[in-house]
């Protein structure tokens, strides 16, 4: 009979089951056997938010490793039969884990945060064991907010202290306490990404990280670590289980998108949920301001010998009308994940489906002119679209991926994604602000549709091997993604005008449906990269050196003939080189030389020169850092460089189109200062501040050389924190403060400017013992934006983005 352990156990736990690298196994054999001593960061007595029901003891000692994040090993034999009390409380794990035990006379035995349990007079040892948790997803840090680890693209999993990058990894804890509906609800807790969304329901909102603009439609995201297979549009939070932000160029760890698109200012990863050990149900129920009402419900099972096969469903569903008046929606996800953990193999596939209908438009973006200032901003609750307007998306994806340990010391790991997105417009085509009273107008009114297709796949080798006093981590990893974009249209002349702070509309247009839509453009960009990690000194100095070549293949259509416009293939080498150095076991040195490979951009419409395709372009990054985890709170020290190809909109004749022109280049220099964990027992926060200079360099005779860059505020904090009320059992509060600094509208118009914004945002939420199941029951209220500051967000160069209004948020999750 093997021991058992709790989810968060450690994950270095028999490389023939799953994989691991031998230096982990090793430190688990020696943690297991009491070779070395107290972990670095015990967390046995450190107080944590514990609540407990009445259970069986096994079931409750798998709830204690997650609240506290130990790791407790035990025979299935002696826990059978036996019974635990209900444990609530601010608790160290010892003074939770004594009661849970109480009356038991099970012996204990710690050991820096990992617990051994036996009978009186068992005198079996323990060996290695099963991790109870389906795969290698890093524990949680104290605090439970950020986890200790991420994916780092090719390189795999890897702990905070051993990236020589910056990376923030937020847990499904935060998703569920904040009510992220969205992924820019998780990113505005990052200060070195500015969001741009007008409600929960606006899903067309892009991020900007480190001064550097990407959006969904791009396919810069990662789904469980395959490029390009994130949702095009804003994913649904609820089968995500952790939000992976990694800052930066990162072509050689993660290639480009499909699109041909690899932010340079940085990427995320989002991993899908899968099924524990311990059955869950869960539902969750939800009302939203003005009144969106909603559910959710979370079930995961797992089946055969030793739980090899699991199955987790996530189901959810709102409408009603948001925050921003008149606007209705109705949004809908559901997801499956299927699961398989052999002795040396490992297979999942995830399947989701997700929709968004609104009226009016959600989207709340204005272009602006050549203006003097730009006017205050209006009411956030109010929509800036008229009523007849619509926006409608559906989104469907599918994606197998799996791992093979050829060897104990080589996994190979393959995987391949394919997602397809539907979705149209109809309203006013681009309003534009035309004077600083406020007055904004359009010329013309369309019906759009749009089609993307995207077809991701990549697979590659894992491997330790060690030569002399060095030790290797390879990775060799290929992939190729495909996309293919079509567009329909029916526009018709429309003028109008009204203003922001009383926007009045005429009568809807007649616009018949353009049908189906017709191919505009394909892309395809394929790459081979190989990386090698050497450490020596039991990994207190790690130097990381790789390279991926990259092939960049695409083609324009016209979409009215079919035609060919343009196209172009172009390929490049990419570096890259990480340094860690540990002059102390909690105090990591990095530093790192990245680049990263752009498709060039497509002149859009909106510029007089639509249709030109720019060459391919490589932006660089310098980056060097300090992170010392002081043992309940992790601090990360960052200053950073990077210089990117500019494009720069270019003024036409009065009353024409300005054309847009390659120029120059972007150069942002920033300083990072980030926290997150547990300051004291009972209080938590997360968080920090970004000061960024970004500037024009290089231009065409040095005309716009030192002007700021649209987008990127100087100053951006961010402060979070949580408090375990000592006077209400059960009762945490929250709160949030966000400020970002001015910024500029318009890459050749640095006097053109959004003003500084600070918004605050509260919460509270209790959990109690259901009466009829003694199963927790978790109450949350949040309020986002409690003033109601009324702001412009962001813009991503003469297109401002109204901020969010106040919006309240009220669930209740039953568990079953």
């Amino acid at each position: 009979m093997e021991p058992h352990i709790t989810t968060h156990a450690l994950a270095a736990v028999r490389s023939k089951r799953l994989g691991f690298s031998l230096n982990a196994l090793a430190i688990s054999f020696a943690l297991i056997l009491g070779l070395l001593p107290d972990a670095a960061h015990a967390q046995s007595t450190v107080s944590a938010q514990v609540n407990i029901a009445a259970q069986s003891l096994n079931s409750a000692l798998l709830q204690l490793g997650q609240q506290t994040d130990i790791q407790i090993y035990y025979l299935p034999e002696t826990v059978a039969n036996l019974r635990a009390p209900a444990v609530s409380g601010t608790l160290t794990a010892e003074q939770a884990l004594a009661r849970l035990l109480r009356g038991t006379n099970i012996d204990v035995r710690w050991k820096g945060n990992t617990v051994s349990l036996s009978a009186p007079a068992a005198t079996t040892e323990l060996e290695p064991v099963v991790v109870t948790g389906s795969r290698d997803l890093p524990p949680a840090y104290a605090g439970g907010q950020v986890a200790r680890a991420g994916r780092l693209g090719m390189l795999g999993n890897k702990d905070v202290m051993d990236t020589p990058f910056s990376q923030t990894s937020y847990t499904n804890k935060t998703i569920q306490d904040q009510q992220a509906q969205t992924i820019q609800d998780v990113l505005s807790n990052d200060p070195s990404i500015v969001t741009k969304q007008n409600s929960a329901s606006d899903e067309d909102g892009s991020i900007n990280i480190r001064g550097f603009p990407t959006t969904f439609a791009s396919g810069a995201g990662s789904l469980n670590g395959l490029t390009g297979m994130a949702p095009l549009r804003a994913p649904d939070m609820d089968y995500i289980e952790r939000v992976e932000v990694l800052k930066g160029p990162n072509a050689l760890l993660n290639g480009m998108a499909a699109s041909g698109a690899s932010g340079p200012g940085g990427s995320y990863n989002l991993v899908t949920k899968q099924a524990d050990d311990e059955p869950l149900t869960e539902l969750t129920t939800r009302y939203d301001s003005r009144s969106q009402l909603g559910a959710h419900l979370d079930v995961g099972r797992r089946f055969g010998a030793e739980n090899r096969f699991g199955i987790r469903f996530n189901g959810a569903y709102r409408k009603g009308d948001t925050p921003v008046d008149p606007i209705s929606a109705e949004v809908g996800s559901a997801a499956i994940n299927l699961d398989y953990r052999g002795e040396r193999v490992r297979i999942s596939a995830d399947v989701a489906h997700q929709s968004n209908d609104a009226n009016p438009q959600v989207i709340q973006q204005l272009a602006v002119t050549n203006l003097g200032f730009v006017p205050q901003a209006p009411d956030a609750g109010t929509s800036l679209n008229p009523a007849w307007s619509k926006q409608h998306s559906r989104l469907t994806l599918g994606m197998v991926q799996g791992e093979v340990d050829v060897t104990d010391n080589i996994t190979a790991y393959a995987a391949i994604g394919k997602q397809k997105l539907d979705f149209f417009l109809i309203g006013p085509s681009q309003p534009t602000l035309r004077d600083t009273s406020g007055t904004y107008g359009w010329n013309s009114a369309e019906y759009s549709r749009y089609a993307y297709d995207v077809l991701s796949m990549q697979g590659g080798l894992r491997a330790k091997a060690t030569t002399g006093p060095v030790d290797h981590a390879l990775s060799l990893n290929l992939s190729q993604s495909r996309m293919e974009t079509g567009s329909a249209e029916t526009q018709i002349p429309y003028t109008g005008t009204t203003n922001l702070y009383n926007p009045v509309f005429g009568s809807a247009p007649f616009l018949a449906d353009p049908g189906d839509p017709s191919t505009s453009s394909k892309s395809r960009v394929s790459s081979t990269a190989i990386a090698d990690t050497l450490s020596i000194l039991d990994e207190r100095i790690q130097f990381t050196a790789g390279i991926r070549y990259q092939e960049v293949q695409g083609t324009n259509f016209d979409m009215a003939t079919g035609a060919e416009t343009s196209n172009y293939d172009s390929d490049a080498w990419t570096p890259a080189l990480g340094l860690i150095v540990k002059p102390r076991e909690n105090v990591s040195l990095y530093a790192n030389y990245i680049e990263n490979l752009q498709r060039g951009a497509i002149v859009g419409p909106s510029y007089s020169n639509s249709g030109e395709v720019f060459s391919p372009y490589v932006s660089k990054q310098y980056e060097t850092g300090v992170k010392v985890d002081w043992g309940t709170v992790t601090t990360t020290l960052a200053a950073f460089q990077i210089a990117q190809p500019n494009t720069i909109s270019i003024d036409g004749p009065a009353g024409g189109l300005p054309a847009l022109a390659l120029d120059g280049e972007v150069r942002n220099r920033g300083i990072e200062l980030s926290a997150y964990g547990e300051i004291t027992p009972g209080v938590r926060l997360m968080g920090g501040v970004t000061l960024l200079d970004s500037r024009q360099t290089k231009t065409k005779d040095g005309l716009y050389d030192g002007h700021r860059e649209a987008g990127a505020p100087a100053v951006r904090a961010v402060l979070g924190g949580e408090w375990d009320t000592p006077f209400m059992q059960g009762l945490t509060l929250t709160g949030r403060i966000i400020y970002s600094g001015d910024q500029v509208v318009s890459s050749n118009n640095e006097h053109l400017k959004l003003p500084a914004w600070t918004t605050v945002d509260l919460g509270a939420r209790y959990v109690l013992d259901s009466p009829w199941n003694k199963q927790p029951v978790t109450l949350r209220f949040n309020v986002d934006n409690v003033f109601g500051k009324n702001y412009w967000s962001g813009t991503n160069n003469r297109y401002i983005q109204l901020g969010s209004p106040r919006t309240f948020r009220l669930s209740a999750t039953f568990a079953f």
